[in-house]
């Protein structure tokens, strides 16, 4: 293959962060070496210019009308513009005749919408952003609705919740075409907080206490936050804000109160606690995803911070009422 031609699909009054979310890590893998690289399409209507629901126009690089296949990834975009496009016969035909030559079909938001108009969503598990779940449900009852992951992948089919969702599931095609290392590179070069997995819930994986107004605290914040699974020693942190550690611990303690180290370990295991309570990864793997050296350490931190193991902590958050 030379390479993955990709069709981002869009319409008027498209969610500009829906395409964008896709497109951008997909050229950010590229740049970082991905072979095959992605080949980018944004198609519209007669390849004509595109009125994005935020008020920016974008201009179209292929018209629908002409693209042939085989594609390797056909992806419909969202946008308060959903409805009347779904009305479209026409485009629910390209869009028809399109998926039947790709080797994956994905939708973001409210292009659930679109798939399920056309056919390609029945008797599937899908997803979309969970203040129009209701309406889909209600508008195609061959569709099994799930509002609350921000990705479901059944087979070569998937629907991502919407807008930043949009980027957990690219990173996750990335990873399946080019392996972990690369998807995590890009996710950093994105400052994506976490490459999340699809039944992460969609509401915020924190309720975070307001940023800290000391513009060098909140820088560390923000980049521990960003690179939970990176090297956050006091002295790589001091390096990065050109402060000595003394100084670094003085101001932590006065901004945070806690030293560096106690809030990195802090952040660590709150991440983690989101990620035992809101998907089926396995300790080991969110151990390592939230920068803990194994499994052991982050059983005692886990124990220290909310009095059990994790394993336990998660049997009881889990476990379903009577």
């Amino acid at each position: 293959m030379d390479d993955r031609l990709t069709v981002v699909i869009g319409y008027p009054q498209s969610e500009l962060l829906d395409i964008a979310s896709v497109t951008t890590p997909l050229h950010m893998a590229n740049h970082l070496g991905a072979a095959p690289p992605y080949r980018i399409r944004l198609a519209t209507s007669g390849g004509g210019s595109l009125p994005c629901d935020s008020g920016l126009t974008l201009e179209g690089q292929a018209a629908l009308e002409r693209i042939t296949g085989p594609l390797d990834t056909l992806v419909v975009s969202g946008g308060i513009g959903h409805e009347a496009a779904a009305g479209n016969p026409v485009l629910l035909a390209h869009i028809r005749r399109l998926a039947a030559v790709s080797r994956r079909v994905a939708s973001v938001c409210t292009g659930a919408t679109l798939l399920a108009a056309a056919g390609l969503l029945d008797g599937r598990r899908a997803t979309t952003h969970w203040r129009y779940a209701g309406t889909l449900a209600a508008h195609h009852p061959n569709v099994i609705v799930d509002p609350c992951p921000l990705y479901i992948r059944e087979g070569r089919v998937s629907t991502a919740a919407g807008v930043t969702s949009a980027l957990d599931l690219t990173l996750a095609f990335i990873e399946e075409d080019h392996g972990p290392r690369l998807a995590r590179i890009v996710a950093r070069s994105l400052v994506a907080y976490l490459q999340r997995p699809g039944d992460q819930a969609q509401i915020s994986m924190f309720v975070s206490a307001p940023p800290p107004e000391h513009p060098l605290i909140r820088q560390v914040v923000d980049h521990v936050v960003s690179n939970l699974d990176g090297d956050l020693s006091p002295a790589t942190l001091a390096a990065l804000l050109n402060v000595s550690e003394r100084h670094l611990t003085r101001l932590s303690l006065e901004h945070l109160g806690k030293t560096p180290g106690r809030f990195v370990r802090h952040a660590r295991t709150r991440a983690a606690e989101q990620l035992l309570v809101s998907s089926s990864l396995s300790v080991a793997d969110i151990a390592a995803r939230c920068g803990f050296g194994s499994t052991e350490s982050l059983r005692q931190s886990f124990v220290t911070e909310f009095g059990v193991s994790p394993t336990r902590y998660r049997q009881a958050r889990t476990q379903a009422p009577g």
